[in-house]
């Protein structure tokens, strides 16, 4: 099996100028996929409309919260979502997804370096669902290869 060597996330079209623009480096979410590392990948894809990949970045640091609020006692300034935004995906999250229940799911947050837009969009092959999924190194080098 090929090597993990990141992940994809869908992210909103409207907000990923946030991180590939404005280079907003901390990018939170439920924790979903727990073997990324310091160095990997994040493939940024629009969800909704206009979908593909759109640009990357190398994690620099990872960390998990219990409590997301404190995620924006530490993160505020670099998260690509506003205060506000963040407080609505928590709720969201909490009553779509079961967040709220006795074993709560911690969140994750990805602080990113080396942000790269790509000069076009690239079209996955395969679907990416709301949990996002791992980038293998065959796939990322054909993601590579198309721009």
């Amino acid at each position: 099996m090929d090597k993990i060597v990141g992940a994809t996330f869908p992210i909103p079209k409207s907000l990923i100028g946030r991180i590939l623009d404005e280079h907003k480096n901390v990018f939170v979410k439920p924790a979903s996929l727990t073997k990324l590392e310091k160095g990997m990948k994040i493939v940024f894809y629009a969800s909704r409309e206009d979908q593909g990949f759109y640009g990357e970045a190398e994690i620099e640091d990872i960390e998990f919260f219990e409590n997301p609020m404190k995620i924006l006692e530490k993160y505020k300034d670099g998260m690509f979502l506003t205060e506000e935004e963040f407080k609505e995906y928590v709720k969201i999250s909490n009553e779509k997804w079961g967040y709220g229940r006795k074993k709560k799911k911690p969140w994750m947050v990805i602080v990113l370096k080396n942000i790269k837009k790509y000069p076009k969009v690239v079209k996955p092959k395969r679907f990416i669902s709301v949990g996002g999924r791992y980038i293998r190194k065959e796939e990322y080098e054909e993601i590579l290869k198309k721009f």
